[in-house]
């Protein structure tokens, strides 16, 4: 197999898990790496044994052989980064969200469709074992009907969280606790139950100084009927004590949870399948919410680009939840009830 080359844009918190993730990937490397403030960019290329350095990440890309970058930089830097590199014929790797406007991310979209490059939206939560067993379950019939689901992410973030990097907690770049840290839920309730057709919520900022909201509730009509709703907060006490989605049907009910959709907390079903008997082996420990998700994702991206195949999570399928955050930033916004899709 042909070594697959990486150059890694943002050299911040996430970086971590690409940097620990591609070394244990057989033929992948990630030969440079970039960031804005020099020295994060040379910790980093020492720390990770990178080849090379670079402060200006359009020099890297005009300078390096690279076959795809890893965007790890802000969210609201995401598009006009990654069309970028698509311009140079590269294929874009971009941490979620893929933007943080229904707009810039049709346009990375666009320059990725007529650069003729893949497009990769990183959701590794999707690839937590439990969270696999439950969409085969979903897939398979199990449930009869779906009746409902809830989302819950019931984190915190302190203060100096946010006074860390001026783009946190800002519209222009970041969004808040819905488009940051509840993105993956967001993306794993519509991916599981299906087409949205509208919302309502409600946010709110009660414990930090920001622009945007640390807290808020979200009601989901889905298409099929059936009812869903999202709780975030960034207000937990003392720390971090649930990332959860829990699903029911005419013929099941089951509860994913954990910190972090790690753990199955409810397995219930009328009738019986082998599966069952996987649940206690499906567990998984993680120490952070990012979970153990960014390796299997990203071995996945690397088998495309060797295989000349298609992403599994492309530019489009990680619009969709882009557009159903917006949707309750609508709602909370005007107090109105929002269809989807949103008109651009």
């Amino acid at each position: 197999m042909n070594l697959i080359k990486f150059g890694l844009i943002g050299c911040g918190r996430i970086s971590a898990k690409h940097f620990e993730a591609i070394a244990q990937i057989e033929n992948a490397e990630i030969i440079s790496c970039c960031d804005i403030i020099e020295k994060k960019a040379r910790e980093a290329s020492e720390k990770y044994n990178i080849k090379t350095y670079y402060k200006d990440y359009k020099k890297m890309l005009d300078t390096e052989k690279l076959d795809a970058v890893l965007i790890c930089t802000p969210s609201g830097l995401h598009p006009q980064m990654g069309i970028e590199v698509a311009n140079r014929k590269i294929h874009v790797v971009t941490e979620k969200p893929m933007a943080i406007t229904l707009e810039s991310a049709d346009e990375l979209v666009n320059a990725c469709d007529f650069n003729e490059v893949e497009l990769f939206v990183v959701k590794q939560n999707r690839l937590n074992p439990p969270i696999q067993l439950l969409k085969k379950a979903i897939d398979k019939g199990r449930f009869g009907r779906l009746f409902s689901a809830n989302a819950t992410v019931r984190w915190t973030r302190p203060q100096n969280y946010y006074d860390m990097s001026k783009w946190r907690g800002t519209w222009e770049f970041d969004g808040g606790a819905f488009m940051n840290q509840a993105s993956h839920y967001f993306d794993l309730i519509q991916w599981l139950m299906g087409p949205v057709e509208s919302v309502m919520s409600f946010t709110t900022t009660l414990n930090h100084d920001i622009e945007t909201e640390d807290q808020g509730a979200g009601i989901i009509h889905f298409r099929n009927g059936a009812i869903g709703v999202v709780e975030v907060t960034m207000n937990t006490y003392p720390k971090n004590y649930e990332g959860s989605i829990t699903i029911m049907g005419e013929n099941g009910t089951v509860k994913i949870g954990g910190v972090a959709v790690n753990k199955v907390e409810h397995w219930v079903f009328k009738d019986y399948d082998d599966d069952d008997k996987l649940i206690e082996t499906v567990e998984t420990n993680p120490t952070s919410v990012y979970g153990f998700g960014h390796l299997g994702y990203l071995k996945d991206v690397v088998k495309v680009l060797q295989e000349n195949g298609k992403p599994k999570i492309d530019g489009r399928s990680g619009r969709k939840s882009l557009e159903l955050i917006l949707a309750m930033y609508a709602s909370a916004r005007t107090g109105k009830k929002i269809a989807i899709p949103l008109k651009n």
